[in-house]
């Protein structure tokens, strides 16, 4: 069977074409496959559809694809922090689908599952399920595509919408701790979307700060098995961000 590990993340990366559907790991900047992202931005893909908590922060992450205007559809929970993400999305340059952040979650979990839809109470009575959320703005701030009503059935007197999984064709993930066969440690809250866009992708791709022989990791600690992962590459210990620096002023301030 051939090696999953990869000397590079170019070479990981590499065969991923324009178009493909992308599903991302990472919370804020916890987590994020930072270097994976920037081997794509080297090299010429575009058009990209990506899933996503979030679509990281200017010229950061995800951030280096949206600038470089490489990203057409973005399905994301949360969207702040980004100056072009909102500049590309009111301007109709970016469509935007916005859910719930556990209905995300799911979305992606079920994916990999193998489940097509499920029904959560999520949404119910709001734009999520009755429809005419801004998928896409006009260039004269009019509603090009807005997002359609959802079905809605009762199940014990309570009324829940049904939510399609997502399916996509590559996951880039950031592992703590990963063995050569694809076994992966995640740290602390970098778990939140990890597995679940690892679990949604058809070919997932991991990026992990240290690598290790099979059965160097208890296998009561593995997060997240080998079988959902196809490519692991080594890049060492990750630059840990901070998204907002906060510090208490100083004495006789």
């Amino acid at each position: 069977m051939a090696s999953k590990v990869f000397e590079t993340p170019e070479a990981a990366v590499a065969d991923i074409p324009s178009g493909a559907l992308l599903a991302v790991g990472g919370f804020g900047l916890c987590g994020i496959p930072d270097e994976l992202i920037a081997a794509i931005a080297a090299g010429n893909a575009t058009d990209f559809e990506v899933f996503s908590n979030n679509c990281g922060v200017d010229g950061h992450g995800l951030g280096i694809l949206l600038g470089e205007k490489r990203i057409r559809r973005v399905t994301a929970s949360y969207v702040g922090e980004n100056k072009e993400f909102a500049r590309q999305y009111l301007s109709g340059e970016l469509e935007v689908e916005l859910t719930p952040q556990g209905t995300l979650a799911e979305k992606l979990r079920a994916g990999g599952a193998g489940i097509p839809a499920f029904f959560t109470p999520a949404g119910v009575g709001t734009p999520i399920s009755e429809g005419g959320l801004p998928w896409r703005y006009a260039a004269d701030g009019s509603v090009q595509i807005a997002s359609p009503a959802k079905e809605i059935r009762e199940f014990r007197g309570k009324r829940y919408v049904l939510e399609e999984s997502i399916s996509a064709d590559y996951s880039l993930v950031h592992a703590l701790r990963g063995d050569t066969e694809g076994n992966l440690v995640f740290n602390k809250a970098a778990m939140n979307f990890n597995p679940l866009a690892a679990m949604a992708g058809a070919v997932c791709i991991v990026q992990v700060e240290e690598l290790v022989e099979p059965g160097e990791i208890d296998p009561g600690q593995v997060h997240l098995p080998g079988v959902f992962v196809d490519r692991i590459v080594h890049t060492g210990i990750q630059d840990k961000l901070i998204e907002k620096r906060t510090v208490s002023a100083g004495k006789g301030a």
